[in-house]
């Protein structure tokens, strides 16, 4: 009982130090995407803490976090543009209904499809992206501009000493930051490392008067509670027509990012979430935070790897880092406004090495080269273009990666009973990768008069392969050729009965008879019969 009660003390600990840890990593994160797209930073800040709350509490993974993300924030740019924020709430809002129904309609079955290739792949591309959004940071930090900016005015050279003096600094800081994380936990484990870095690192900045960047000099994050509010469009079918596209491509970005994080999770903890129920969680939190001003969002696979390697594992931590988001807009803003990007570039470059699966460089010269091609092919376009895409593109390739070597599986055995009927034993599967190869290894003209085609070493997968079947049926009655077939599936049959009486389905076996009757069968094997 007291080992029990210790237990869930320690896990309401590590959940809530996490949570508080991934919500100081979101704050940059949300405000960087809500500029992406085009929208206020409290936007993004209302859609991080809108879609954590909500998919915390009744999501389908508990400890994966989800917010506003840049895979959802590059759809959006066109829309903000053209028509407005307004139509952005309201294809938020139409995103969460899309994604209800996925859910309801249990889509989240078809994440099994996706290969292992394309799931390394996954992770590898988006490790890429999270590192070169970081790098948008010392970008700036090395501009004359940006130094000039902070420093009194001075000569080229001042300025370009100055400018390469802070990129020093913050590269300082980040390796200070990934020290602390990296050798802290050798020490204790009792508190998050990545809330001690950033702790250590921010007094250290603010106590030494350090010059760096801080999170107040991106944007500020002072505001009020999100009030409710109907997107202001007009409600008929030509805004429906705006927004549906979008909504669509928006909902089935953020359900394939979210699923597949959800079964990264998965791999890491040990267990198992629900698919489904996630898919009605990101749905309602969608369609809610539409509804309050913010820009949607999904999970966020950066702050769901900092959660877990931070401790949390329950429902807590994701509230946690909600209600922490939503205490930093309301009456913190002052102090995180103090605190140093390269705190939180820090963390995310830990965040980069542990999701990057280094295993495929020992791998790729050992996998089969289809398979080598899809991971590095998934990588790269999750880079340059987005994870849909990327996910979309991987499943295809492998799909016809298997259907090409499935197709020369099929091999088709020719002989003459002892009747005198030509018999056909059809080996491997009859699918549409495989029916021309299958149709080509039969000869109609030069068969005898009586024909048996036996399937019980194959399967018919799909209408392709009835269609072949069919069309082979034809070729035989054209030449005036008695065809039986024989050992078809029962869903075959019912299939191929369109075709009537040119095609003569015999079924030899069946459960009522069992004893095998020798020299009595359709070609040289014994055939069962006899009544039991």
């Amino acid at each position: 009982m007291f080992e029990n009660s210790a237990a869930q003390r320690s896990n309401i600990k590590n959940d809530v130090l996490s949570g508080l840890t991934v919500a100081l990593a979101l704050v940059p994160e949300a405000v960087a995407f809500a500029l992406i797209a085009g929208v206020e930073p409290l936007v993004g800040l209302y859609a991080a803490f809108m879609v954590g709350l909500i998919t915390a509490v009744m999501g389908g993974r508990p400890g994966m976090i989800s917010g506003a993300t840049g895979a959802l924030a590059v759809v959006m740019v066109a829309l903000v543009a053209d028509h407005g924020v307004e139509y952005l709430f309201a294809t938020v809002v139409l995103m969460g209904v899309i994604q209800v129904l996925a859910g309801v309609l249990r889509v989240a079955r078809f994440i099994r499809l996706v290969p292992h290739p394309v799931m390394l792949g996954f992770v590898n591309g988006l490790a890429i992206v999270i590192f070169l959004a970081q790098l948008g940071q010392f970008g700036e930090a090395g501009q004359p501009g940006w130094a000039a900016g902070t420093f009194l005015e001075g000569s080229i050279v001042d300025v370009a000493w100055l400018a390469a003096d802070q990129l020093t600094i913050m590269l300082s800081l980040v390796a200070i930051t990934m020290a602390i994380i990296k050798f802290l936990p050798m020490l204790t484990t009792a508190i998050p490392s990545s809330l001690v870095a950033i702790l250590v690192v921010s007094i250290a900045v603010f106590g030494l008067s350090v010059d760096t960047k801080v999170v107040g000099d991106v944007a500020s994050i002072a505001g009020g509670l999100p009030t409710f509010s109907l997107p202001s469009v007009p409600f008929n079918v030509e805004t429906l027509s705006i927004i549906f596209p979008y909504a669509f491509i928006l909902a089935a970005i953020g359900l394939i990012e979210s699923l597949l994080t959800l079964r990264l999770i998965d791999e890491i903890t040990e267990t198992r979430g629900n698919g489904n129920k996630e898919c009605i969680g990101q749905g309602i939190a969608n369609t809610a935070t539409g509804m309050f001003g913010g820009m949607g969002g999904c999970a966020m696979i950066g702050q769901s790897m900092i959660n877990v390697n931070s401790g949390g594992r329950g429902r807590l931590s994701g509230i946690t880092a909600a209600l922490s988001l939503l205490a930093f807009i309301l009456f913190a803003s002052p102090l995180i406004e103090q605190i140093p990007i390269a705190a939180l570039i820090g963390v995310m470059f830990i965040v980069v090495i542990g999701t990057f699966e280094w295993s495929s460089f020992r791998i790729i010269n050992r996998v089969p080269k289809q398979d080598a091609f899809v991971l590095i092919t998934v990588s790269a376009v999750t880079v340059f273009t987005d994870l849909a895409v990327a996910v979309v593109v991987g499943v295809i390739i492998s799909a016809l990666v298997f259907a090409w070597n499935h197709a020369k599986e099929v091999r088709v055995e020719k002989r003459e009973n002892r009747y005198g009927s030509h018999y056909y034993t059809v080996h491997g599967p009859l699918f549409f990768g495989s029916t021309a190869s299958f149709s080509e290894q039969f000869t109609p003209r030069d068969d005898n008069k009586d024909v048996i085609i036996d399937f019980a070493d194959s399967r018919v997968a799909d209408h392709s392969g009835i269609e072949a079947i069919d069309a082979l049926a034809m070729r035989y009655k054209k030449n005036n050729r008695i065809l039986h077939l024989i050992h078809l599936s029962p869903e075959c049959k019912k299939l191929l009965k369109k075709a009537g009486d040119m095609v003569e389905v015999n079924v030899v076996e069946d459960p009522n008879y069992f004893v095998a009757i020798e020299n009595a069968d359709w070609g040289d094997e014994p055939m069962v019969g006899g009544s039991n």
